[in-house]
């Protein structure tokens, strides 16, 4: 993807570079462990360094990025104690969310759960796995507002974002999408019945999901963890 020579007056040059690095490393472009140069970065936008080092900020701030003084600048590896205490703050969350929203679930709600589940469906018939990940946000907001708690979505983005780089690798496996969209399928089933407690156990089974793929990760590729996270095979 190569930076974008119009810009929009109301943006800086650090939003350019910020968002363009961002995609790079959700994305997979850019690899954990990858070494980035602020030089390079700078010649690529056609400015100083300054601005590089801002969007460096904002980058290392989210955790993707470690800035070491007088070392080079690198994609942050994955961190298993980062994972689980994301994971934790999201299932705690989504659990509540998810009884609300069984609660509530009235018919214009059950609609739109249909009508994501049914965009899910297209893409994975359509062979586009890279945009089920969109697809996934929605469902999740769209069952916050159902729940009436709109900001919790803020609370599940943050904590989703963590690990958004292993849902990309767990979502390359395009035989994993229909395990998924079954998932979505028995929450979206359980809260328009209103059962709340088979809501937070198709939600946590799901949750549960990315468990393989850190463990198959953490095996095939050790070098994308922190050293003191690899696992003795």
């Amino acid at each position: 993807m190569a930076p974008a020579t119009q810009r929009n007056e109301r943006r800086t040059s650090v939003d350019d570079i910020f968002d363009y690095l961002h995609e790079e490393i959700l994305t997979l472009r850019l690899r954990p462990g990858d070494k980035i140069s602020e030089a390079d970065i700078a010649a690529q936008f056609g400015v100083s360094r300054q601005p590089v080092r801002d969007a460096f900020s904002r980058l290392a701030t989210l955790n993707l990025l470690l800035i070491r003084p007088q070392r080079a600048t690198e994609v942050k590896r994955f961190s298993t104690h980062e994972i689980v205490k994301s994971r934790f703050v999201r299932a705690a969350v989504e659990q509540e969310v998810l009884r609300r929203a069984a609660n509530l679930c009235d018919a214009d709600g059950a609609a739109q759960l249909e009508a994501e589940l049914a965009a899910q469906e297209q893409v994975i018939q359509d062979g586009h796995a890279e945009a089920f990940g969109a697809l996934d946000y929605a469902f999740h907001k769209v069952l916050c507002a159902i729940a009436q708690v709109d900001f919790a979505f803020e609370v599940i983005m943050a904590e989703k974002s963590k690990v958004d780089r292993l849902c990309i690798l767990s979502l390359s496996k395009g035989d994993r999408l229909p395990d998924l969209l079954a998932d979505h399928r028995d929450i979206a089933d359980a809260v328009k019945s209103h059962d709340p407690e088979r809501a937070v156990a198709s939600g946590m089974r799901h949750l549960s999901r990315l468990d393989r793929t850190i463990e198959q990760i953490s095996v095939t590729n050790a070098n994308y963890f922190e050293p003191e996270d690899v696992r003795d095979t």
